[in-house]
């Protein structure tokens, strides 16, 4: 079994939520249910400014909680958290407490993709980064997937997915927050004060940057920005 199958398997029959319904993680919703989830929306947009997606995915069984007051009673075996989220909104932390596991679709990807993922970040330069290094890689020959903070979401292509393909993705502070995965490499264009609206100082910015390798295994690479002071 593969390790897309086994997660797969892990959700059918589990309550899960998603938190926002934007480009990653709408067709993470369609992939769930698929899997056998039950699955609940919650998203600040009213039924209304939803529009045909509410409706489409209510008559699919999803369950929604949404207007202001969208994230009461979250909870469920896994929460999705939409990658502006911080881990630590209170939310989150009491319904980490309750016993949910908090996870992304990113997350997910990067543990279950079948081929090598080239991930990069930055304060600067990383979308264009991860823009040529794909490009390349298409040059080259090989087949190559665009994703994470770019492009489009990955984890429902998985299966389309090859042991010889690479995966390049982009991936913000937000979505590093948190990780307990690395790719197989990774690049830091930079680290300069950025998003410290949403991080609560520097520090916690450039921790969530240095999830990008922290976890990596034995035999994988990282390239960081020797002219670059904090990289």
């Amino acid at each position: 079994m593969s390790a897309y199958e086994s997660f797969l398997q892990q959700v059918n029959g589990k309550n899960v939520s998603v938190i926002g319904m934007g480009v990653s993680n709408t067709p993470l919703i369609t992939l769930l249910l698929e899997a056998g989830a039950n699955v609940t929306v919650h998203d600040r947009k009213t039924e209304e400014e939803l529009g045909e997606m509410f409706g489409g995915l209510s008559a699919l069984g999803v369950q929604f909680h949404v207007g202001n007051d969208y994230l009461q009673n979250l909870g469920g075996d896994i929460i999705f958290r939409t990658p502006g989220m911080h881990l630590n909104h209170p939310a989150l932390v009491k319904a980490r407490n309750q016993g949910s596991v908090i996870t992304s679709e990113m997350e997910v990807f990067l543990n279950v993709c079948p081929c090598p993922v080239l991930a990069i970040t930055g304060s600067d330069g990383k979308t264009t980064t991860t823009t040529l290094t794909c490009e390349i890689l298409r040059q080259a020959g090989y087949t190559c997937h665009l994703g994470g903070n770019i492009g489009h979401p990955l984890l429902a292509d998985v299966p389309m997915m090859k042991p010889e393909d690479y995966a390049v993705v982009e991936l913000s502070s937000f979505q590093l927050m948190g990780m307990t995965c690395s790719p197989a490499a990774a690049l830091v264009t930079n680290v300069t004060p950025n998003h410290l609206d949403i991080h609560k100082d520097m520090a916690e910015y450039i921790q969530a940057k240095t999830q990008i390798f922290n976890h990596q295994k034995p035999g994988s690479k990282l390239v960081l920005n020797a002219d670059d002071e904090v990289s």
